[in-house]
């Protein structure tokens, strides 16, 4: 078994409790819009993978190394913060009610954007020109 480093998983567990907390309290006080679509699911993992590819990418090209920075953030943080598992339940629901294609294009947009959002902070990291 390897050796657990206590002070990495105590940086998870307090990345993970900031991004949770934040979480649901955007998710208490926004509104999801018209039914079907959650935007409020989206709008995060969107956003959550965004800073989850800035984080990633600045910690790893920008800064000196840091044992404990990248579980900070990225596990803990950025883990909590978005909610991919509430996007499967929201997809399995619309499958539930047969909204096949609100549920595929809630997917595949989910993915879609998510990749972008990781692909565009990257390049803002690298100040670099983002080939769309």
């Amino acid at each position: 078994m390897p050796h657990l480093d206590r002070r990495e998983l105590a940086a998870i567990a307090i990345g993970g409790a900031i991004g949770s907390v934040i979480r649901v309290w955007l998710d208490l006080h926004t509104t999801s819009g018209p039914p079907g679509w959650p935007w409020t699911t989206f709008a995060i993992n969107i956003g959550g993978a965004f800073l989850l590819g800035y984080v990633a990418t600045r910690l790893q090209e920008r800064l000196p190394l840091s044992s404990y920075r990248r579980p900070l953030l990225g596990t803990g943080f950025c883990g909590a913060l978005t909610t991919f598992s509430t996007m499967q339940v929201e997809i399995l629901r619309m499958l539930d009610a047969g909204r096949y294609g609100l549920a595929l294009g809630y997917a595949a947009a989910s993915a879609a954007l998510g990749l972008f959002a990781i692909h565009l902070a990257t390049a803002f990291v690298r100040r670099v020109r983002v080939v769309a």
